[in-house]
């Protein structure tokens, strides 16, 4: 039988999308990267899903640096309540301490006086902070 003659069957074998036409063309990068319509449409999936869970991490970001602002100024607000606390309390402590150093004073103790001096001037000193203090509190 002659080689060059082949059959109806053959000829559909070797035109069939089975066989590759030219196995030897190269192809560039692009085309052997190109995904199929299915592979397309997983991606697209993929993508909508990388693109909700940026938004819901994004949201998640926001609500906890929302929280974190409450908390800092809930503590803020802490402190600068103690601090008025720890001035007054310091304030009443001089007075108290004044109020020893008064009687002997008068009997003519040198050292109570000196203690009574500094301690009127760190009283008016506490006094100007605490006022100060409660003079931020309440424009706040």
């Amino acid at each position: 039988m002659d080689d060059s003659i082949s059959t109806p069957k053959e000829r559909s074998r070797v035109n069939s999308p089975a066989v590759m036409s030219n196995p030897g063309t190269p192809r560039s990068e692009e085309v052997r990267a190109t995904p199929s319509p299915n592979q397309m449409r997983r991606g697209h999936g993929a993508a909508q899903a990388m693109q909700l869970s940026q938004q819901q991490l994004l949201q998640l970001q926001q609500q906890h640096l929302q929280q974190l602002q409450t908390q800092q100024l809930q503590t803020q607000q802490l402190v600068q309540q103690h601090q008025s606390q720890s001035k007054y309390s310091q304030l009443l402590a001089v007075i108290e301490d004044m109020g020893r150093d008064i009687r002997p004073t008068y009997a003519g103790s040198k050292t109570s006086v000196e203690r009574l001096k500094r301690g009127i001037v760190h009283a008016r000193i506490l006094v100007r902070e605490c006022l100060m203090e409660c003079e931020r509190s309440a424009r706040s």
